[in-house]
């Protein structure tokens, strides 16, 4: 579990974000459009997706096929696009079975129809690793409870209740495909939901700090690693939300690095924790620069 400074830090940040956000609404959902591309392709890749971050952007944004590709890949971009763009227009929306199973048929268009919107059933068996997904006679009362249980969760604190959430889902693994790629995008709508941005969960070193946390939820129980992780990705939307609006320029964290005379391998690590305000943006390390 996070620790007291810690929630304190979000909270702080967070008045400053809802602040913002009276004047600066659009601005705001502007910063949200920006991120697609990039939180897709994170997702994707997490996934083993070879479409790299320009390959993502080239689908999306200019609706263009530079090189030959799968494509299930195509669609999966477009797909997961179009997912992340519509949560933006009612972020306030209460998480719904229906909403999950209706994302999830938007997630497997053109792509597996069969499957597309509903949940596991009969003999659809799923492993993921040495794991087994709950059995499918039970998957759609187990995901539907589960959705529940968490919308009327008030004691847990809510970083708690969506990491909860979050490796509760993956263990039921309730589609027979499109689970991870779902489950980030319903990180992002709880989050919305509660008024907070986005985060990016990024590909780089899913190994190390991503799937080992469903391991040790499978071995004791404890989600606390995902409330961690969870954490250090919304301070870092938050920090770069404000920077973005309140800053009169943004640049690349070495520079700023070298500007103040500081070791560029300390300020990255500074940046990994969120000891600095610093903030990715595709996939490269910024800061504003007027930060001291």
């Amino acid at each position: 579990m996070i620790n007291k400074t810690t929630k304190n830090r979000i909270k702080e940040l967070m008045l400053q974000y809802q602040s913002l956000s009276y004047t600066h609404s659009s601005a705001l959902n502007e910063i949200a459009l920006a991120e697609v591309s990039e939180m897709v392709y994170n997702s994707n890749a997490i996934e083993n997706s070879t479409l790299s971050l320009k390959d993502t952007e080239d689908i999306i944004l200019r609706e263009t096929i530079s090189k030959d590709h799968d494509i299930r890949e195509i669609y999966e971009a477009k797909n997961l696009a179009n997912i992340t763009t519509e949560l933006l227009k009612n972020p306030s929306e209460r998480l719904t079975t229906n909403l999950v199973l209706s994302l999830h048929g938007i997630l497997m268009n053109g792509i597996d129809d069969t499957h597309a919107g509903r949940f596991r059933t009969g003999k659809e068996w799923v492993r993921i690793g040495a794991h087994v997904g709950a059995n499918p006679a039970f998957v759609s009362d187990m995901a539907s409870s589960l959705i529940e249980q968490s919308n009327n969760d008030k004691k847990r604190y809510f970083l708690d209740n969506i990491a909860h959430f979050h490796a509760e889902f993956e263990i039921i693994h309730p589609f027979s495909d499109g689970n991870g790629r779902i489950g980030r995008v319903i990180v992002n709508k709880q989050l919305m939901a509660l008024g907070y941005p986005p985060l990016i969960i990024h590909n780089k070193g899913k190994k190390t700090d991503y799937y080992p946390l469903f391991d040790n939820y499978l071995k004791n129980g404890q989600y606390d690693g995902f409330t961690e992780l969870f954490a250090v990705l919304l301070i870092e939307s938050l920090h770069k939300r404000i920077a973005i609006i309140t800053s009169p320029q943004i640049i690349p964290l070495a520079q700023w690095a070298r500007n103040n005379n500081l070791s560029g391998n300390v300020v990255a690590n500074k940046a990994r924790r969120q000891t600095i305000p610093a903030f990715r943006m595709n996939s490269r390390w910024m800061i504003a620069e007027d930060f001291k």
